[in-house]
């Protein structure tokens, strides 16, 4: 299904920070596709087929280790591009994108990405600055991994996962979270329930609610912030 082009119909910010004569050339080139938890859109070592654009929801960035592990490294929602390798010149990339909160994507195929990127001014500078941004997202995420408490790195993850979601409550299962945040379950389960008796969260079987945005704030590291800070940057200067 082609996309309507219009101020309101731009919900991927990054998109909509594209002059608008370079929007309206690139527009029309795009489909728009409903997502499903856990879809995979892209996968390790496999042919990158397309870019995506996402609308509503978001997907986790994660790296696969031998033993069948994976851990986290980034969060990509309606800020960003799933599809980087292509950008850089590769047609793989090593890791998966994983979604986690279900909504629409603007899918843009390989060929007409590739081509995009010759035909449409301004689109590789904005990307080249995204990924710039979405470096430094698993940077400070390794970095908070290494040296912040968990209280700190849940609350951190939550607030990302609300900034990318439209309600309050979105699909997450404690099991899933442990993954995202590298540690055992029980660690998960003891603190969400910390923050759930601090009217912080609520959760059940397959979902978390936020409840008090302003107490996770409180609790969270500094890591939160200073992402947030480079990507309101990034998009704040690209309008402009």
């Amino acid at each position: 299904m082609a996309p309507s082009h219009s101020a309101l119909a731009v919900r991927n910010r990054l998109l909509a920070a594209l002059a608008p004569d370079d929007l309206a050339q690139l527009w029309p080139k795009f489909e728009v596709i409903e997502t499903t938890l856990r879809q995979v859109i892209q996968v390790p070592g496999k042919p990158i087929s397309a870019v995506y654009f996402p609308e509503t929801g978001w997907a986790s960035m994660l790296t696969m280790l031998a033993d069948g592990n994976s851990a986290e490294v980034g969060l990509c929602g309606n800020e960003g591009m799933i599809g980087l390798p292509l950008l850089l010149g590769e047609d793989t990339g090593s890791v998966e994108a994983v979604v986690q909160g279900p909504g629409t994507m603007l899918q843009l195929s390989a060929g007409a990405f590739r081509q995009a990127l010759e035909d449409v001014p301004g689109l590789q500078t904005l990307l080249l600055r995204y990924t710039l941004a979405f470096h430094e997202q698993v940077a400070q995420t390794a970095a908070c991994n290494g040296h912040h408490a968990l209280e700190q790195r849940l609350a951190r993850w939550l607030l990302m996962a609300h900034d990318r979601s439209e309600s309050n409550e979105f699909p997450m299962t404690q099991e899933f979270l442990s993954l995202m945040l590298c540690v055992h379950r029980p660690g998960v389960t003891i603190a969400a329930r910390l923050f759930q008796k601090a009217g912080l969260l609520e959760y059940g079987r397959g979902y978390m609610k936020v409840t008090d945005r302003g107490g996770l704030e409180a609790v969270a590291c500094e890591c939160y912030g200073a992402v947030r800070k480079r990507f309101e940057a990034l998009l704040g200067a690209a309008r402009g």
